[in-house]
């Protein structure tokens, strides 16, 4: 399942909450986007 957050409001969405209309049920916007994971870099010696 994908986690995805408005734009507009910040709060996250589940994908088993959005169903077949992509609208957030928090504030009725229709921008989201995924967060990414956050990713260490680790310098070669």
């Amino acid at each position: 399942m994908a986690a995805y957050k408005c734009f507009k409001c910040g709060k996250k969405i589940s994908d088993a909450n959005l169903g077949k209309r992509f609208v957030c049920p928090h504030c009725g916007s229709k921008i989201f986007f995924k967060p990414r994971t956050h990713i260490k870099k680790v310098k070669a010696i």
